[in-house]
């Protein structure tokens, strides 16, 4: 059976050797705590980005438990994404962030019931041009680590 991700949370202990005993896991939880907001959206992008990747190479597999464990995966993080838009600061930006990450999920939903790499790519698309313009979002951040509203209107999320 092919590797996949389906580690589960350890106990503390278990983290704590793990983190020790791990540079790769001490680094990717240092980038994730050191970067700035608009940096971690990019992250979160990127993969499930990723994640989508998998999804349709295990498709082409025949692996459809993977397929939906992949696809489930870049669902979660649509979901958290939505889930953190800022209604308030930006509303207008916000709701068409809502009604894309609303598109996406249920999209992505379709993509795996009906096993179509097509539907994939669509969100993948998607996704790919929201990471590019929050990737310039967060090249003009405020000193505080959020889009500063002034210089960009590519924002409305509250990470």
């Amino acid at each position: 059976m092919p590797n996949a991700d389906l580690s589960f949370p350890l106990d503390p202990i278990q983290e704590d050797y793990a983190m020790k005993n791990d540079p790769a896991r001490r680094y990717r939880t240092e980038a994730v705590s050191t970067q700035q907001k608009g940096k971690l959206i990019v992250m979160l992008y990127e993969g499930a980005i990723g994640f989508l990747k998998t999804a349709k190479e295990k498709l082409r597999e025949e692996d459809y438990a993977l397929k939906g464990v992949y696809i489930g995966k870049a669902m979660d993080i649509v979901s958290e994404l939505n889930n953190c838009l800022d209604m308030e600061s930006a509303p207008e930006i916000a709701d068409d962030l809502r009604a894309l990450y609303n598109f996406l999920y249920r999209h992505l939903t379709r993509a795996n019931i009906e096993r179509s790499p097509e539907m994939i790519d669509e969100c993948m698309d998607v996704l790919e041009n929201l990471c590019e313009a929050w990737r310039e979002v967060s090249v003009t951040t405020a000193g505080n680590g959020t889009p500063d509203l002034s210089e960009s209107e590519n924002n409305g999320v509250e990470a």
